[in-house]
């Protein structure tokens, strides 16, 4: 698959096929869910049935990040994930176009002139009825026929995907995180959703505390998921190890930006460096400031206990007392236990960390949290 950043690169590659041109489609593809899957496989049998590329043409950075800046919807997913995700559903060419005050000052004709004509030679446009574009928003999809009838491209709509009686888009899938339903956000991507980057070096607090990390650096940015989860870790040769993770900005102890530590249960080798893939399998409680570090480690334990019995539970042991509740709300996807619901929430014993104040934790609790042999982080 092709990625091609901007319109110069994209004559270049026209000049070397012979100018065939494209069937294309056009979104922010923010996650590659279910309804954008949709798109593109009605994009791949186009292309099919034209005998051209099938083209996914998205803007770096998003439209609405352009224009509102950090109160824009969080991402789902980073350009170089989406472009991955898209190429493994059939995209043969991303074009990345930079949205700046050049394109944004674009007119409607002058983007299906600039960039649909002269840029991508198109042949065919799968796109939403209710899609706009050009200054001011003033393009849509009665222009792209009119001016496709007369310039000789045809213009198609996309179709709609539906779970459970609702349309699969972007802002649903962020209201079913924010949600901690992990289980449905994965229906609606098609598959659990997931962080990924190499392990970095940093300020080895969770050393200290008696709980190391592997530590992922995130884009200073605002988040999809943010709190303490249950997860998988994906290592580079295979491994699938389940692990505690926070997510976010570290309340208590600070960070100049968000940063995802992934604390390995049972887990005592060094993976600086290397890549790892973090599955977000069940939410436990949001992030929280604590009075002092021994009521942070305090938590941190009882985190741990928790994803535990969440995997314990998912692998066949028998529930005990209130746990039948987590249990239920279980599901799996891919072998990826995910949980629906918020798993504090459904267990009344579960140790769970005040906002503010010492957390309290057993002896055995911290005995089975220290049992945990994590990496160095």
């Amino acid at each position: 698959m092709d990625l091609i950043r901007g319109l110069h690169n994209l004559a270049r590659l026209r000049k070397q096929d012979g100018s065939r041109g494209c069937v294309a489609t056009i979104g922010n593809f923010d996650g590659v869910h279910l309804g954008h899957q949709a798109i593109l496989e009605q994009l791949r049998e186009r292309a099919a049935a034209y005998g051209l590329p099938a083209t996914v043409v998205v803007f770096e950075p998003q439209p609405r990040e352009f224009f509102a800046g950090d109160k824009a919807p969080p991402r789902l997913t980073r350009l170089a994930d989406k472009v991955r995700l898209l190429g493994s559903h059939g995209a043969e060419r991303v074009l990345c176009l930079p949205f700046n005050e050049a394109l944004r000052s674009l007119s409607a004709r002058e983007f299906i002139e600039q960039v649909l004509i002269d840029g991508l030679g198109v042949r065919h446009l799968v796109v939403g009825d209710d899609f706009r574009f050009g200054c001011d928003r003033a393009g849509d999809f009665a222009l792209l026929e009119r001016i496709g009838a007369a310039e000789g491209f045809a213009v198609e709509h996309t179709r709609t995907f539906e779970i459970a009686d609702e349309r699969v888009s972007s802002t649903r899938v962020r209201e079913v995180l924010a949600a901690g339903d992990m289980a449905l956000a994965a229906r609606l991507l098609g598959r659990a959703h997931h962080w990924q980057g190499r392990v970095v070096a940093d300020r080895q607090l969770g050393r200290t505390l008696g709980v190391p990390t592997a530590n992922l650096p995130l884009p200073n940015a605002p988040l999809a998921v943010s709190g303490v989860y249950a997860v998988m870790a994906h290592l580079a040769d295979g491994r699938d190890c389940p692990a505690v993770a926070n997510i976010g900005w570290r309340p208590t102890v600070g960070t100049p930006r968000p940063v995802l530590e992934v604390h390995l249960l049972d887990f005592a080798e060094d993976l600086y460096g290397q890549p790892m893939r973090v599955s977000f399998c069940a939410f436990l409680r949001g992030e929280q400031r604590f009075d002092g570090l021994e009521a942070l480690k305090a938590a941190i334990y009882a985190d741990i206990a928790l994803a535990r019995r969440f995997f314990a539970l998912a692998a066949g042991e028998t529930p005990a007392g209130d746990e039948q509740a987590l249990l239920d709300c279980m599901t799996s996807m891919a072998d990826l236990p995910l949980a629906s619901r918020p798993l504090s929430a459904l267990m009344t014993d579960a140790p769970t960390a005040p906002l503010h104040g010492t957390a309290e934790v057993s002896d055995s609790t911290a005995r089975e949290a220290q049992a945990s042999r994590p990496h160095d982080g």
